[in-house]
């Protein structure tokens, strides 16, 4: 693969011939990895209908776009709890990120920092999040699965605040370890729960007295991932709770969900202002985020096409996917008439009938898995 100069990280122009189309990306990383470990990336949880909903959600929308208007520039930047953003995504926290290119947490933060969005560490991803924080210049955003009692989430808390990480997440939606058909077919164990499968009990028993807890003893921003209605997104609300973060877990945990953007439009009503808002659950094209933040969204998590592009190129396979991704809002933005994202409003998407049946590839109509590669 073509390697990306350091001039062109930091002067704008990426060369990687090799990736056109986003497409590519899963293309490649199904040819790079083993059937076990793509099938945990790629997989869900027993019939996997939240994951093809979430597919099925986006494809649901279809736009509205006004013509003869000024859009002889363009602006997809975004902003999110006080950084600005390249274009408004972050890198959505995946476990055992160390199972799909080299450097794990640490690709992924570096082609997030290259870039200029955030990305969210997992704590079930390796290396651990000091040393994440210190390859990068500016460490983001840092995700906690909770594995021991009130002790364990404070030590985390402190440690990724003294690394530099400007705000804390805690995942809600995992109170139970889902049944993840692909996986249990292959006897397969990902890596983040060899090592830490233990402490479940402690993620089920997380309630909001324990948000509660958080927010009086620690001074950091604290976002809940995993609301799924617009109840729980009215209580984070109520608890100071600075981000909610819209999420099915892509699919992974409950099944028969409901897909991520149709649960977005009750929470922003519900939210009203009063947090920031981030979604994702199948996100990965760039008119999928123009439809998330449309209807209100402040960030969108992107989570399998970062696996995807770091199984396909490492480092500079990432850096490329979210090149592609802004040049698709750019061209998004201007056909649909405007100059930036705060321009837009409702009337821009309206419902519409899915051209394709429900897919996990639906974004992808002309994927062709097993081509062979140079």
């Amino acid at each position: 693969m073509t390697k990306l100069t350091q001039s062109s990280l930091t002067g704008g122009g990426y060369i990687t011939p090799e990736f056109l189309t986003l497409q590519e990306f899963p293309e490649r990383a199904r040819a790079n990895l083993p059937d076990t470990t793509w099938d945990y990336l790629a997989g869900a949880a027993e019939t996997e209908t939240t994951y093809l909903r979430n597919r099925l959600a986006l494809d649901c929308l279809a736009f509205r776009p006004r013509v003869l208007q000024d859009v002889t520039t363009s602006n997809v930047t975004g902003r999110f709890l006080g950084r600005d953003l390249r274009i408004p995504v972050l890198l959505a926290p995946i476990g055992s990120l160390e199972s799909f290119a080299e450097g794990g947490g640490v690709a992924a933060a570096k082609g997030a920092d290259a870039f200029g969005v955030d990305h969210m560490l997992s704590s079930v991803c390796q290396p651990d999040m000091e040393t994440v924080a210190a390859s990068v210049d500016q460490p983001t955003l840092f995700q906690l699965y909770v594995r021991g009692d009130d002790a364990f989430v404070d030590d985390a808390a402190v440690r990724a605040k003294d690394a530099g990480y400007r705000a804390f997440c805690i995942t809600v939606d995992t109170v139970v370890y889902s049944r993840r058909e692909r996986d249990i077919v292959r006897r397969y164990l990902p890596a983040g729960r060899r090592r830490g499968g233990s402490g479940q009990k402690f993620q089920s028993g997380f309630d909001w007295a324990k948000v509660a807890r958080f927010k009086e003893k620690h001074d950091m921003p604290l976002i809940l991932k995993g609301i799924a209605t617009a109840e729980d997104a009215a209580k984070a609300v109520e608890y100071g709770v600075e981000c909610i973060y819209v999420s099915n877990h892509g699919g992974r945990q409950l099944d028969f969900g409901r897909g991520s953007i149709d649960v977005l439009p009750e929470v922003v009503e519900a939210v009203g202002g009063k947090a920031k808002i981030a979604v994702d659950g199948g996100f990965c094209r760039g008119t999928d985020i123009v439809k998330a933040m449309i209807l209100g969204a402040d960030v969108v998590g992107i989570g399998r096409m970062q696996g995807y592009a770091l199984a396909a190129g490492g480092i500079d396979g990432l850096v490329r996917m979210l090149e592609l991704l802004e040049r698709e809002c750019e061209s998004a933005l201007g056909l649909l008439g405007v100059q930036s994202f705060a321009e837009l409003d409702s009337s821009y998407l309206t419902s519409a009938p899915p051209v394709y049946s429900p897919s996990e590839f639906s974004a992808f109509p002309h994927i062709r898995f097993g081509r062979q590669h140079p």
